[in-house]
């Protein structure tokens, strides 16, 4: 049984289209960084390095996974000041916003599933 998967909606193509789409757009973040980082391995190592992580090789090709695989990404946006802080603090509560979604669809999902099999 995969992880997430599209419930199928009932009515229209265009409702099915659109429930698609925005499940692609809800996973493209991750599915970008991931594809991003992959095509070019030594700048996702320098981003590991740029934030103190080692070995940052290993850690750069797990992130890749998760994003890849299970999109989940953490910020410690409160370890840093100014700029910096500004723009990962607004990057983790994207990603939050974005797994709270996730949450959403997991349990509309499961809902659904009860529905089909109570009736």
């Amino acid at each position: 049984m995969p992880i997430l998967r599209a419930t199928p909606v009932p009515g229209s193509l265009l409702l099915r289209s659109i429930t698609s789409l925005a499940l692609l757009a809800l996973c493209s973040a991750y599915l970008v960084g991931g594809i991003t980082k992959l095509l070019d391995f030594s700048a996702a190592v320098a981003e590991m390095a740029h934030f103190g992580l080692a070995p940052a090789a290993p850690l750069a090709a797990a992130t890749i996974a998760l994003e890849l695989g299970a999109s989940l990404l953490a910020n410690r946006f409160w370890l840093l000041a100014g700029a910096d802080r500004f723009m990962a603090k607004n990057a983790f509560f994207e990603h939050l916003g974005l797994a709270g979604a996730f949450l959403l669809i997991a349990l509309y999902d499961r809902a659904s599933r009860r529905r089909k099999h109570e009736s």
